[in-house]
């Protein structure tokens, strides 16, 4: 059996290639893609039995490379995203993993995908189909805020929310730490971001801190009923405030 793994964040990666090997008790063949263009290339070289794929990719979305590339492999998609794409994935019957996934989770995609073909009910992606997943994906973006305006002495930034790892309050003003580690002010309170941001995917852990469940990397228990964060490219831990915890652990399982 050869898959295809197309997945930007290396710890998702490794977490999806441990959970194949868990479910799977045949040899398996990967090839692993982190961009559209890695991805593309291997896709024109090799045929696959079926292919993960998270939907945003290092250089873009993974819908654009579908696009350009004829499929017949079926596609298991892996990502953060929900409400009005989790709606369109599921109309149009195709396979979905919601991160942060587990191994049940991914065991009831492949058992999905594995009915579906056997029947003959599996719907490849085509350009039709295609359009219909970016439209849902538009309005989710549409639904939330999208990017936020940094002021620098250079001149004004803009700065995704999809890229925002860390949010911290720091007086009347925010520090944000992004994917890549650097560190930006905002002019606005800590209240005011936390609610224009995607409740799905960020969450208020205390009362100074915001975090971004996409740049979680380890949980741990702590004194007094918290819990430590590892954020990735945040070298220090956050903890949770012993009231955030309870919901804080159903936040992370929805």
């Amino acid at each position: 059996m050869k898959i295809l793994i197309l997945e930007d964040e290396i710890p998702a990666y490794q977490k999806l290639t441990k959970y194949l090997d868990v479910f799977f008790d045949v040899k398996i063949s990967q090839d692993w893609a982190r961009s559209l263009v890695d991805g593309e290339l291997l896709l024109k070289e090799n045929k696959y039995d079926f292919i993960l794929s998270d939907i945003q990719l290092l250089d873009g979305l993974s819908f654009d490379l579908f696009n350009k590339i004829q499929i017949d492999a079926p596609i298991i998609f892996c990502s953060a995203h929900d409400e009005y794409l989790f709606q369109a994935f599921n109309t149009n019957g195709i396979a979905y993993i919601l991160k942060p996934y587990s191994q049940n989770d991914f065991n009831k995609a492949i058992l999905k995908y594995q009915s579906l073909f056997k029947k003959g009910d599996y719907n490849k992606l085509d350009t039709s189909t295609i359009d219909v997943l970016k439209t849902a994906l538009q309005q989710e973006y549409n639904t939330y805020k999208k990017r936020f305006v940094i002021k620098k002495a250079s001149g004004i930034q803009l700065l995704n929310a999809i890229d925002m790892a860390l949010i911290a309050a720091s007086g009347d003003f925010c520090l944000v730490n992004d994917k890549d580690g650097k560190r930006h002010t905002i002019s606005q309170n800590l209240g005011s971001i936390h609610q224009q941001l995607n409740p799905k995917k960020f969450f208020k852990i205390n009362r100074s801190e915001i975090v971004n469940i996409d740049f979680i990397e380890k949980i741990e228990s702590h004194f007094k009923n918290r819990l430590l964060i590892s954020i990735r490219i945040h070298k220090e831990k956050v903890m949770t405030s012993s009231s955030t915890t309870a919901e804080f652990r159903k936040w992370l399982e929805n």
